[in-house]
């Protein structure tokens, strides 16, 4: 095993974890453990075994159920740290092998055991008298890993995990020669931003061909990914993966009926008003049809906006940004700047797209982007910062699995986030470019929901369909794209449409992990509105609900931050509504 130092490149974050330290001290787990040697893991899990079927009180169930998750958050967080060297350098070898073994060699093992432990914890006669509105959560997620579990998955979702590595060192490799130099797809993005139409093109259709240059593997990891999943969800007593799917990601709160439903009132609501955006977008740019290289310029001719040309520049305005929304989440950017857990510039070599991950045992977060002096940086780091102050809002809850919510609510921390910040972009623009900004944001939020919706609706089809071709997924893709993409033509470049799927990470990665930004996406736009209407209780409201973590069921953690959970056209309708007079009055 690789020693902890070596794992990380040094420009990235080999010094970064230094600074870092257990937010508690262990009880359980030994301080000289090695968590990445299983044989020195699997006695904790066995003592824990032996401690619940000794435990003869809920006091003591309560203990064992402590020391597990003081287990699992160790565990996990050696986890984080590996994948984030992984993908801070994809070129690194000794990271890639750290990770991978992590992934073949503990994470299998953990999984059974844990099974185990669940099996064994559902079934323990003290287990109804642990206090039930405090472990109801726990108790229902713990059931639900018994039932779904299967030992003869662990392997198959070993390799879905290796797959996905291996799409990402794809695709974060992939360079074109443009203007001279060597680009990243993402470095790409810029040039789509830029006002001579000819220009663009090329950009776009460079970008275009290099992924589909890649295409032929990247259809193989899609089908041996699916053939893979299918499996999994036949083993796991499911006709099909889409429903085995969404009960493993432990949707209690909603059907994939009613994510059918919500892609229906995005078609009904969003797609309408993304249409006469693309008409405005048209007209201004005097243009005869709206092709894929003309919906990131300028309808005006303008320049692309230049938020920052140095990532400090990026870290000091945010934080700025911040001091003017709320003083405890300036404090929190603060604290992740002293703690170096930011890696915020693009590079050759490093994973596409942005996150943040949860370092459990430490409880703090680690920001990960690819930052190239655009608006949309600016964004992301508003977005990825809403995701780490959720973390550090629930730092002092005890178990390590309600320091984690929901999806579709840690999306509201995020996407309000960027809502709440954008009032603020005066720090990276004089006034008529901030506006141009929130103009820019606004209409961002409008295009994205018809893209969920395309994204969600294709995973939808192409698990319904297992015996499917390429051809017909190629078809699938493109129908949808007619259905949810609006005004844009593809005339010419009709191949490049049906792969355009290939970008999305998501589909690869974390398959029917989408939708919830939709969802988010409407509660995010609530609690803007309800900030309009009242700052003060608008973010009070949204401090109080993230520091309740995942420690209630969805609709709660809702109703905790004063906002509707609905996926009906009822809740679109007018937040489709809000978005349209917001954009009136800028543009005005």
């Amino acid at each position: 095993m690789l020693g902890f130092s070596s794992l990380y490149p040094q420009n990235s974050s080999s010094l970064m974890f230094e600074k870092i330290s257990i937010y508690t001290p262990r009880q359980f787990v030994p301080a000289n453990i090695n968590l990445g040697n299983w044989k020195e893991l699997n006695p904790l899990f066995k003592k824990l075994e032996e401690q619940l079927d000794t435990s003869s009180t809920a006091e003591n169930l309560e203990q064992v159920i402590l020391n597990w998750e003081e287990l699992s958050a160790a565990i996990a967080e050696e986890g984080s740290k590996r994948y984030i060297a992984m993908t801070c350098q994809t070129e690194d070898k000794d990271a890639e092998k750290a990770y991978l073994e992590f992934v073949e060699k503990i994470e299998p093992e953990e999984k059974e055991c844990n099974f185990l432990l669940s099996k064994k914890l559902t079934k323990h006669p003290q287990c109804k008298d642990l206090k039930n509105q405090r472990y109801e959560v726990f108790l229902r997620d713990t059931a639900l890993q018994v039932e779904l579990f299967r030992s003869e998955n662990v392997t198959l979702e070993t390799e879905t995990s290796k797959l996905g590595q291996k799409y990402q060192k794809i695709i974060g490799g992939l360079t074109v020669h443009f203007e001279g130099k060597e680009q990243t797809l993402i470095q790409m993005s810029r040039h789509l931003e830029g006002t001579e139409r000819n220009y663009r093109q090329k950009a776009w259709e460079l970008v275009a061909n290099r992924r589909l240059e890649e295409s032929e593997k990247i259809d193989s990891h899609i089908d041996d990914l699916a053939k893979l999943r299918n499996q999994i969800s036949e083993n796991a007593g499911f006709s099909n993966y889409r429903d085995y799917a969404h009960k493993r990601l432990g949707r209690f709160d909603y059907s994939p009926d009613d994510c059918i439903s919500f892609q229906n009132a995005i078609e009904e609501e969003m797609v309408p008003l993304l249409r006469e955006l693309q008409d405005e977008r048209i007209q201004e740019l005097n243009i005869n049809e709206l092709k894929p290289w003309d919906t990131a310029t300028d309808p005006k001719g303008r320049p692309p906006l230049e938020p920052f040309e140095k990532v400090s520049d990026l870290i000091e305005c945010s934080q700025s940004i911040f001091n003017q929304v709320d003083g405890n989440l300036s404090d929190w950017f603060q604290t992740m700047q002293d703690l170096d857990l930011l890696d915020l510039a693009n590079r050759k070599g490093k994973a596409p797209g942005g996150y943040q991950c949860s370092l459990d045992e430490s409880r703090l977060p680690f920001i990960f982007m690819n930052s190239v002096g655009v608006q949309r940086d600016v964004e992301t780091l508003l977005h990825e910062a809403g995701h780490a102050f959720h973390s550090m809002a629930s730092q002092n809850e005890p178990l390590h699995s309600y320091r984690h919510a929901p999806i579709e609510f840690c999306e509201v921390a995020s996407m309000a986030m960027e809502l709440l910040g954008s009032e603020f972009l005066e720090e990276f623009y004089n006034s008529e470019e901030a506006r141009r900004a929130r103009i820019n944001h606004l209409e961002g939020i409008v295009f994205v929901f018809p893209w969920i919706a395309t994204v969600d609706a294709f995973q939808h089809w192409l698990y319904l369909n297992p015996d499917h071709s390429i051809e017909d997924r190629d078809k699938a893709w493109s129908n949808l794209i007619d259905r949810f993409g609006g005004n844009v033509d593809w005339t010419h470049y009709e191949l490049a449409k049906a792969k355009l799927w290939h970008k999305q990470l998501h589909i690869f990665l974390h398959p029917f992990y989408y939708v919830e930004y939709g969802i988010a996406q409407l509660g995010a736009l609530q609690v803007w509105a309800n900030y309009k209407n009242n700052k003060s209780k608008a973010l009070n409201d949204y401090k109080a609900a993230l520091a309740l973590g995942g420690s209630k069921p969805l609709p709660e953690l809702f109703k905790r931050c004063n906002i509707q959970f609905d996926l009906s056209r009822d809740t679109v309708a007018p937040m489709a509504d809000l978005l349209r007079k917001e954009l009136k009055a800028l543009k005005d």
